[in-house]
Order: structure tokens, then sequence, then C-alpha cells
């Protein structure tokens, strides 16, 4: 008896202080979180610096008859070393991110059924216990849409706020058991159409945090025109209206909390070819180069002064490239424009910053940026927003 009376009282202390570290979440600095996408290759100690990293969203895990699995031979390895990774960063997390752009065919029929959504959230424990991860990440891309040229159908709509609740039931059981947090997050299409699909007031309260995808506004095939693909403001004269500062309105205004919002900011930019001269380039027509995604590396190495001079958009507060010679205008984020996306999230309140993804800047250069702003403004208070205003920011959950 005394023996079950012990074990009970520890079990209840595991469970208290388990859930007294997920509220001071909600209060603390900003987190960091970098995706980390080996794409079949096996990841070398020391390529990751965990330092300046709070979670780690390992991507991508197959699906697979409606469970989860690796997706390469080489995964199970490679999460070994991320979670290694813990003697650096004690407090960081390593989740597994499902889905993804090529990744999502499987999720409508996965949230189908309460049968069909029990199989996959089993498979997802046994997944995060087999891997001993913090949680999981689902990136499905998107519901009620058919993105890659997924399935979808028009209840994804409430079928993906059950799925999403089925897992927060099953990880609030699961710290019961073992007085250790689940992380539950979500990768979001930062547009009107991910909105209009989703329940989000009701995704965010099965949530921890909403990866908001605040880049891709433009790919070059969508306008025929060139813009900046994840600006922080619009500018007037750009040829569509999104931006990183309408997109975490729009979803505040949906019911996110800014604590829960969590800003991504791409570590790539995109191209465009056969662009004329007028503007360096900005807002003209152009035609998607052959060579549409380009690695922060490859640009910060390769381009910038070797035949393509940097600009910067004031009003967008955003810079880009453009070569007179070949005439190809890149849009893409730099040290100055992730400072200022930074200094947003702190004046604004959100949760933190996100990156996809970590091998694109394999120095460290952008992450470097995120990480020393963050932290200095969590020592000095969060900055004025400067122009635009902020909007009123929403307390901390």
């Amino acid at each position: 008896m005394k023996l079950r009376i012990c074990l009970l009282t520890a079990s209840i202390v595991l469970i208290f202080a388990a859930h007294c570290a997920r509220g001071e979440e909600d209060g603390r600095a900003p987190i960091i979180v970098g995706y980390v996408f080996p794409r079949g290759a096996v990841l070398k100690p020391g390529q990751v610096d965990a330092r300046n990293l709070d979670r780690i969203n390992y991507a991508f895990a197959n699906i697979r008859e409606g469970r989860i699995e690796a997706a390469s031979g080489d995964d199970a390895q490679n999460l070994a070393l991320l979670v290694a990774l813990k003697k650096e960063n004690p407090a960081m997390q390593v989740l597994i991110s499902v889905g993804g752009w090529l990744g999502s065919g499987d999720f409508s029929d996965i949230a189908l059924t309460a049968r069909s959504r029990k199989i996959f959230v089993d498979s997802a424990m046994e997944f995060l216990e087999a891997n001993h991860l913090d949680g999981l990440d689902l990136d499905w891309e998107y519901p009620g849409q058919a993105g890659a040229g997924h399935r979808y159908r028009a209840v994804d709509k409430q079928n993906f706020t059950l799925l999403l609740e089925d897992l927060r039931e099953r990880f609030a059981a699961g710290e019961k058991a073992s007085g250790r947090l689940l992380y539950l997050t979500i990768a979001a299409g930062a547009s009107d159409e991910y909105l209009a699909d989703t329940e989000m007031a009701k995704v965010a309260r099965a949530v921890d945090a909403v990866n908001l995808m605040a880049y891709d506004f433009n790919e070059g095939v969508s306008t025929g025109q060139t813009t900046h693909q994840a600006p922080l403001y619009t500018d007037p004269h750009a040829p569509i209206s999104d931006s990183v500062d309408s997109a975490v309105r729009a979803f505040e205004r949906a019911g996110v909390p800014a604590a829960k919002l969590i800003l991504g900011v791409p570590f790539y930019g995109r191209s465009w070819q056969q662009v004329g001269s007028l503007n360096h380039g900005l807002f003209q027509p152009g035609k998607p180069a052959a060579q549409d995604f380009i690695p922060f590396a490859q640009i910060n190495a390769g381009m910038i002064g070797h035949g393509f001079t940097r600009y910067w958009d004031a009003s967008a507060s955003a810079p880009y490239l453009y070569s007179d010679d070949k005439r190809i205008f890149i849009s893409y984020d730099d040290p100055a424009s992730l400072a200022r996306k930074s200094s947003y999230v702190l004046a604004h309140r959100l949760g933190g910053v996100m990156f996809w993804e970590y091998l694109d800047d394999p120095g460290g250069t952008l992450l470097g940026t995120i990480a020393r702003t963050l932290r200095a403004g969590t020592q000095t208070g969060p900055p004025s927003c400067g122009n635009p205003p902020c909007a009123p920011a929403n307390p901390r959950m």
C-alpha cells in the first residue's frame, strides 16, 4: 500500500510539473523552430547547431495505409542524432513532421472516420515512443484543397479539427502516464483559402503552436509578374496584397492567439527570368526561372556581388536581387529582413519564429540573426512596431 501511495504521489508531481512547463511556455521568450529536411541523406555530428534552436521539426515521416512510418532507412539514425543534441540544449524539443506538399495525399482519408483517426493516432504514439520524440507536427497541405493533386473533401474542415482533438486527447493520456509533455503543432498555409477551409479557433485550442508558412506568396506562376515571396508588409505597388503582417492579422481574427502563432520565414529564394530592368526588375513581367528555388547559402556565396545586385524595398521591408546581364530577379530573405521580422514577432508578442529549412543555410547566418534579435529584444523589452503601426496584440494565454 505504501509503495502504491508513493508511486501515485510521484506521478501527480510529474504531471503537475509538466503542465506547469507548458503554462510557462506561453509566457516565455519567443521560441525558434527549425525544420530539418535531410532529403534522404545522413546527418553528420556537428551539422545542426542546437544552441540556437528551441524545437526541431524533422521532415518528413511517410504515411502508409493510414499509419506513420519512416520515409527513409536513415531516419532512425538521424532522429537519434537530433535527440542526442539535448545534451547541448536540454530544453530543446524534437518533433516528427508528417505530410508536406507531396506527402499529404492520405490525410483526407485518415481524418474521415473515428476508426481511421484512431489508427493514425495509435501509430503516432508508437512512432514517438520508438524514437524518443517530444511530439508531432502535422503538415496537411491542405484541408479542403487539392494541394499537389491530393484527395480532398468538403468535410475536411471539420475532420481536420477532429483529428487534432483526437491527437491532443491521446497525447494528454500519454503525458499523464509518463509525466513528460508531448507537443502537437501544425504547419498552416498563410492564405484566406486555408482559413476558409479550417476551423482555426477550434484548431488553436487543440494544438500548442501554429507554424504559419508566411512565404511562397508568389512563386512566379501565380501572377506572371515579379514580386516578393515573403514581404513583411504589402508594398502598395505590388501585384498581390499578401504579406506577413496581413497573414498574422488574418489568423488572429480567425481565433488563433498571438502566443500560439509561430512566424514562418524562408531560408531560400524564388527567381524569375526574362525580366526587364525597370525598377531593377521589381513588379515587372517575368517567367519562373529554370532554378526557381535557391537556397540562401547559394545566394549568399555565389550570387550577391557575382553578377547580381542587392536592392531594398522599404515599403515591404524586403530585399531582392537583380542581374541586368541575365535579366533574372530573385526574391529572398537576408539578415536585414529577418531582423525586422524577428522584431515584429517581439512587438506583436507572437510565439516565435519558424524557418524552412536548416540545411538551406548550414553556416547559420540567418539563424544567428534570428537568435540574436529575439534574445536582445527579450532582454530589453519588445521594440516599437514602427511603420506601419502594430495592431493591438492579443495577451499571452
